[in-house]
């Protein structure tokens, strides 16, 4: 492996690794945020104690969270000094407002959660949950800015002068409607994992007939909760889907193995093989008219095929050619406003350009077979895209059937008489984590070769250092990140066993009879 794809590798490893984290924190601090609302409102011990107990559980992914985000970040300077300088001024302004805004508060608020309950009034504990809360999703907006910028480069152009991208809009890049497609959607899986993982332990504790007051309040916010945010995450996607459609359509033709453009509306394929060697789809099942209407929301505009798309990045590459042309003219007489001219009219494909970078260095000499060779590359891993997109949404529909039937059994206060139903709910727990993971993978995946979608090849980003470095360090971050992770699912695990008597240090306290009917 070259640098390239160890610096991919790399960074591949430690994102995932930190999305463990990532969903359930911000799950549960919404799901907090709603428990102590209702103990507030009815002053029951009980729903104090639910928000304690929940709450330690948090704290320990919340740390593991704290502790695998920061090491990532410092990946943009250490392997992609390129990209880290070439995109620099856009790209760190919202990594900086994610450390200065974001991070400070959510520092500030988790020290109030934990260690004012008896220092501050019911009310202004419970606006410190959900000011913690608040600042948790917030932290996730300005990484899904900067990562929507990368999918799509809006507010920024190219200097010729300085050799960098170069922000001209912060509104365009803070209202990408990219990057809010992601957040919402992003932020509602979250909500899912979170609401599976109260559903599931809850689950556990029925099954062994311990702390069932709690475990039944539990799973009925989870139900509620799970059941809303679930329906949330297919139409948000839907959102990400039309985005894509408008702004990667090669992601899009990937994702669903479509070769060829297909009379409008198309179709969409359930299953099938993709086949590389022959550029098609094997056994395909599709669904008419279903891909047309998410990707273009109309029934007269077609969806692009992985062929025609790649003609397009042929076209383009040529048109490059002409921009890179007056880029090394522009270099070298800066006052050539005829180079100047040109290079503006063609820098929207400068980027197609650098893609011949990978065949030779001298790329205004570059012979068609090395354009079509450069063409090709922008067709992702089809088979990856196909097979995690479906396997996704599959699981997607799989969490909307579990929280309504955990809705339907909680109103007629029967959860615990379907032991079936509570054993799926426990088996339930490692999905939302497959789910997300494999999200992730569409995005990026999907992406490639792109390290800035149209503008930055991934392979010029990387840093000019040695392999063995890179090596040496995705060596050593993958031990660390294995020991971290051990380390969280052994505390969650132990404190989960104890329980919430064992792990408030006192008798959880009990409904009165009076209550026991009610909330």
């Amino acid at each position: 492996m070259d640098i390239v794809e160890l610096s991919r590798l790399q960074f591949a490893i430690t994102a995932l690794y930190h999305f463990l984290f990532v969903p359930l924190t911000l799950g549960l601090s919404i799901l907090l945020g709603i428990m102590e609302t209702v103990y507030v409102m009815s002053g029951r011990a009980i729903w104090r104690d639910m928000v304690k107990f929940w709450g330690t559980l948090f704290g320990i992914n919340f740390a593991m969270g704290v502790a695998t985000g920061l090491t990532m970040e410092f990946q943009f300077g250490t392997n992609w000094a390129y990209y880290s300088h070439y995109v620099g001024d856009v790209f760190g302004a919202p990594l900086a407002l994610e450390g200065l805004m974001a991070f400070f508060l959510e520092a500030t608020f988790v020290g109030l959660f934990f260690f004012a309950w008896d220092r501050l009034s019911r009310i202004q504990h419970l606006i410190a949950t959900w000011a913690l809360a608040i600042a948790t999703n917030f932290s996730a907006l300005w990484i899904l800015i900067a990562n929507g910028w990368m999918q799509y480069p809006v507010g920024a152009h190219f200097n010729v002068d300085t050799m960098r991208m170069e922000m001209t809009d912060f509104s365009a890049v803070l209202f990408n409607p990219v990057a809010q497609a992601k957040f919402v959607h992003t932020v509602s899986a979250g909500y899912v994992t979170g609401s599976v993982f109260v559903l599931a332990i809850s689950a556990y504790y029925l099954l062994r007939g311990r702390h069932r007051e709690l475990a039944r309040r539990s799973m009925t916010v989870a139900a509620s909760f799970g059941l809303a945010s679930a329906l949330s995450v297919v139409v948000l996607g839907d959102e990400s889907g039309y985005m894509a459609g408008l702004n990667q359509k090669m992601k899009i033709a990937a994702i669903e193995a479509m070769w060829n453009t297909e009379p409008a509306p198309a179709s969409f394929t359930v299953v099938g093989l993709p086949n590389l060697a022959g550029r098609k789809t094997e056994f395909a099942v599709k669904v008419p008219w279903v891909l047309g209407l998410i990707a273009t929301r109309s029934i007269d505009t077609p969806v692009p095929g992985i062929n025609q798309l790649v003609d397009i990045a042929a076209t383009r590459i040529k048109s490059g050619l002409v921009a890179y042309d007056a880029l090394l003219k522009v270099r070298q007489n800066p006052k050539d406003m005829a180079a100047r001219a040109t290079l503006d009219a063609h820098s929207a494909d400068l980027g197609y350009a650098l893609l011949l970078k990978h065949f030779r260095s001298d790329i205004q000499n570059a012979t068609p077979a090395d354009i079509a060779n450069a063409a090709a590359t922008t067709i992702p891993n089809v088979p990856v895209l196909f097979w995690s997109f479906r396997i996704m949404v599959g699981l997607g529909f799989w969490f909307i059937a579990l929280f309504g039937t955990a809705f339907w059994l909680a109103g007629w206060r029967r959860l615990e008489t379907h032991r079936s139903f509570l054993w799926a709910s426990l088996l339930t727990l490692p999905l939302p984590w497959l789910a997300a993971e494999l999200g992730w993978i569409v995005a990026e995946y999907g992406r490639q070769p792109w390290v800035i979608e149209d503008v930055l090849p991934t392979a010029l980003g990387v840093s000019s250092t040695d392999a063995g470095n890179v090596l040496f360090s995705l060596i050593g971050f993958a031990l660390f990140y294995s020991t971290l992770l051990a380390a969280d699912l052994y505390l969650l695990q132990k404190y989960i066993r104890l329980g919430p008597e064992e792990t408030l240090g006192r008798p959880v306290s009990a409904p009165s009879v009076t209550h026991a009917i009610g909330v």
